[in-house]
């Protein structure tokens, strides 16, 4: 693979022209397929196998035209101080809202008068109106929410307090400030890491490009894939996430191989043989990571995770082809004033008869030797010399953090997680003031009593069944035309998110068995908040066989990278430990409350049941980049000659400072998304951040090297059945590099290949020969 990808880095090098004008049409081309494109909807969510989804079928199914799946809000009154909602004034403006909101949008499908249903408290001070719509939330138009929005402001001058629950408010979250933040600061650390705007340029650009194709593309395929809006989210975030790293790597390694002396196209021809297989292999780990989402058996997980992992895959051949062009334009900018006159010097000296530098035996000891310390080569060394120490400290301090995942709840985020100075926040509690925390999320039951001999008498029984549960409110069934279907609405106790509702739920599944084995009717529960819950158990279930696919597949694909059994299984107990304390973190601050104030937590509660095998993923491919380009730097050292130990400090010599970059980066991307007002948004900014700060500095950084000292040479076993077995990748460039030294003559055209600003063609022998 070396070989081919060195082959490839040289021709984009020279043909850098044509290659960037095709990425550019590509750019275009995918632009302009999105501009032209209709706008896309949300994408249907379904939950296949569970109870609440087959009770929204059925009821689809059995009442057609009720809306099942539709968007809903609530619009609260409470009277002012004195006064009742009941009162002749009060009255009449909300029975006219009543009437304001029928007429608002064709979107609507019902709106429930509180006098009627018998929607008002028993003191008298709150009422609120249902409103249903025939469609999602997230297909609601501006005209419907603006509607709903201005439907109560004409009470409020009255005196009432009104404010609006519901999902039919919600809109995706915005994210474009945090990634402004993101790349902002990713800009920054890039120019302080290559002390080169050219150079901290490149990545930006490249990933910006990456991105921009990705998430065309997505977009102008949305409505054929049904894909919806919320996909190029994950798209986005990750494709910028790896399309930087990429970019990074493999401009380090060229600038790397100009202060070696080496010509430019060589120099791009090399990084891309070596970074370049490197990026190839952790590309891999974070498609495997996004394309197992599939195991959820979501579709819109599903969707999500492949249309990521497309992104991903255009990151990586970018990074292996445009990047080599664009050096190739750069020219030698790309490095700063200190470091261009010292290439110049040294490539001066090769054309003076100098041998070039080479990564044979004697010169790698050479270079480990000689050359001049810096902080990853400083480290490197006290790890050496302290590798049982740093190793006990890395994975204690880890299971400390670690200790609050034991106590995990998943759920999702109801209005009550939102700021409390947000209308559904304020209608969230009106609610639970008025009426009871359990009216925030009621319950739907669903009886099928098609195979029942008295569907009546079977729903009467549900009823009974449910009342003795102990809720607050059972409505009467409401049957539909057929008569075989009844639907009957139960008021929990508690708040939607609690784990007392949650056993609610678990109680009436139970006691519809029982009733089914009776009476023939089958008893369903769904609504939002049992969807929640069915969610939450599915993702939940889900889990440890998301992660033993995901671990399982990439601990094969790092035994081909570093032809070793112990450094992949490191990788992979690495990482879980490191995913653990992330989860322990987000229990703490989340669900615990502790320096909640300090995150802008306003209300504790469950973590979101989608955060932590989205953690997994996109965590777990950052990870096994960091991963892959810090170890195969050592894996190509000890390759090259040098011992276990000096391998080491070769890797961090060259790698510890890129790879503390990228980690910066990506922590700054995540946690801008920390100051968003939706907790879902700030939870798995918190998360994704605080796993890449353990995973970089605590786990590739200490752990890694410290266990690699402890097994020395062992490090790199592998059997001699099993080697024979694996086909040779080639990651860290060993026949690369034996096919150059063998090649003098190529070596020495390489000189003047540069003689005409870069366009020259001296070293097309090489590669030919190649």
């Amino acid at each position: 693979m070396a070989t081919f990808l060195y082959k490839l880095g040289r021709l984009t090098f020279r043909r850098r022209r044509f290659v960037a004008l095709i990425w550019v049409a590509l750019l275009a081309l995918a632009g302009f397929g999105a501009a032209s494109a209709s706008t896309a909807t949300s994408s249907s969510f379904s939950i296949p196998g569970t109870e609440a989804q087959r009770a929204f079928d059925l009821l689809e199914q059995r009442f057609p035209g009720a809306s099942a799946d539709g968007a809903t809000a609530r619009v609260v009154f409470k009277a002012p101080e004195g006064e009742k909602v009941t009162d002749a004034a009060n009255k009449g403006e909300i029975t006219g809202i009543v009437k304001e909101l029928r007429s608002g949008s064709d979107q609507v499908a019902q709106v429930a008068d509180p006098f009627e249903a018998q929607a008002v408290s028993q003191d008298g001070s709150t009422a609120y109106i249902s409103v249903s719509y025939k469609v999602n939330s997230m297909e609601l138009t501006d005209q419907t929410r603006d509607a709903l929005e201005e439907a109560g402001k004409d009470a409020q001058g009255s005196g009432m307090k009104v404010e609006i629950g519901g999902d039919a408010l919600q809109v995706m979250p915005h994210t474009g400030t945090a990634e402004i933040i993101g790349v902002v600061i990713a800009a920054i650390v890039l120019v302080i890491t290559f002390g080169s705007l050219i150079a901290a340029g490149l990545p930006l650009v490249t990933a910006l490009i990456g991105v921009g194709i990705g998430v065309s593309l997505i977009t102008a395929l949305a409505n054929v894939l049904d894909l919806g809006s919320t996909t190029p989210i994950l798209a986005s975030m990750i494709g910028l996430a790896v399309g930087i790293d990429y970019a990074l790597f493999i401009v380090s390694r060229y600038r790397a191989e100009l202060a070696d002396g080496r010509e430019r196209e060589d120099a791009a021809g090399r990084a891309v043989g070596t970074a370049g297989s490197a990026v190839v292999f952790a590309g891999l780990t974070v498609v495997i990571a996004l394309v197992g989402l599939a195991v959820v058996n979501i579709p819109m997980l599903t969707k999500m995770g492949f249309a990521a992992a497309g992104t991903v895959a255009i990151a990586v051949v970018i990074a292996l082809t445009l990047i080599p062009a664009l050096l190739g334009f750069a020219g030698k900018r790309v490095m700063g004033r200190k470091a261009r006159k010292g290439a110049e010097t040294a490539q001066n000296s090769d054309a003076k008869g100098a041998e070039k530098p080479s990564l044979d035996k004697d010169t790698a000891k050479a270079k480990g030797a000689d050359a001049k310390p810096n902080t990853g080569t400083r480290w490197a060394r006290f790890v050496l010399r302290r590798p049982v120490w740093v190793m006990v400290v890395g994975i204690l301090g880890l299971g400390v953090v670690a200790v609050p995942a034991a106590s995990l709840e998943m759920g999702l985020p109801d209005d009550g997680a939102q700021p409390k100075s947000t209308t559904q926040r304020q209608a969230y509690d009106m609610l639970s003031d008025g009426f009871g925390p359990g009216f925030n999320g009621p319950l739907m039951v669903v009886m099928d009593g098609k195979d029942s001999s008295d569907p009546k008498a079977a729903a009467e029984r549900v009823s009974k069944e449910i009342e003795s549960i102990g809720v607050v409110a059972v409505t009467p069934a409401q049957f539909n035309k057929a008569g075989d279907t009844a639907m009957i609405t139960v008021i929990p106790k508690d708040r939607p998110s609690s784990h007392a509702t949650e056993e609610v739920v678990h109680d009436i599944r139970d006691a519809g068995k029982d009733i089914k084995s009776d009476t023939g009717a089958e008893v369903l529960v769904t609504g939002a908040t049992a969807m929640n819950i069915d969610f939450s158990q599915k993702m939940n279930d889900a889990l440890m066989p998301y992660l033993a696919l995901v671990v399982g597949l990439a601990f094969l694909l790092l035994m081909l990278v570093f032809r070793s059994i112990l450094v992949p299984l490191k990788a992979a107990l690495g990482f879980l430990l490191s995913v653990i304390a992330a989860l322990g973190a987000v229990v703490a601050v989340f669900q615990w409350g502790w320096l909640g104030s300090l995150f802008g937590v306003e209300q504790t509660g469950p973590i979101m049941s989608m955060m932590p095998i989205f953690m997994v993923g996109v965590v777990f491919g950052l990870a096994m980049d960091y991963e892959v380009f810090l170890v195969t730097r050592m894996r190509e050292a000890y390759v090259h000659g040098e011992s276990p130990g000096q391998a080491i400090v070769t890797g961090f010599q060259h790698g510890a400072r890129v790879v503390t970059a990228a980690a910066v980066i990506m922590m700054a991307v995540f946690a801008g998304f920390i100051g968003s007002s939706e907790q879902m948004v700030k939870m798995i900014g918190f998360s994704l951040a605080v796993a890449v700060l353990f995973d970089a500095f605590v786990v590739r950084m200490a752990i890694v090297p410290a266990v690699l000292a402890l097994l020395g040479r062992k490090a790199w076993w592998l059997p001699r059945w099993l080697d024979r077995a694996l086909p040779n990748v080639d990651v860290e460039g060993e026949k690369l590099q034996k096919q150059l030294t063998e090649g003098p003559a190529a070596s020495g055209s390489d000189s003047g290949s540069d003689s005409d600003g870069g366009d020259g063609h001296g070293g097309e022998r090489e590669l030919v020969r190649v």
